[in-house]
């Protein structure tokens, strides 16, 4: 079960989030590649969970290795998840 401020990225592909989990898992961070609640429209139905406090680290990690998600969301309710971050327009809110 995901707790509620857990942040969820989401890729467009299997083989992008599988990618990025990897980089992130040898950088040591503590992340969990799941499936997508279905709350969330996403394309390769994965997603990976981690701790709003890694949201920086993420970020740059993914970033420096030019596989950013697609939309980062934060679990607000048992079935609601809120947009936090888009690739399209690189909007953040307060993470």
């Amino acid at each position: 079960m995901i707790q509620h401020g857990k942040l969820l990225a989401v890729f467009n592909s299997a083989h992008r989030v599988m990618k990025a989990e990897n980089i992130l898992k040898k950088s040591g961070l503590a992340i969990l590649l799941i499936p997508a609640p279905r709350a969330l429209s996403t394309d390769c139905g994965l997603a990976i969970c981690y701790s709003s406090d890694l949201y920086d680290t993420v970020q740059q990690s993914l970033a420096s290795e030019d596989i950013l998600p697609v939309i980062i969301y934060r679990k607000v309710s048992e079935s609601c998840y809120e947009p936090i971050w888009h690739a399209d327009d690189s909007t953040v809110s307060d993470t």
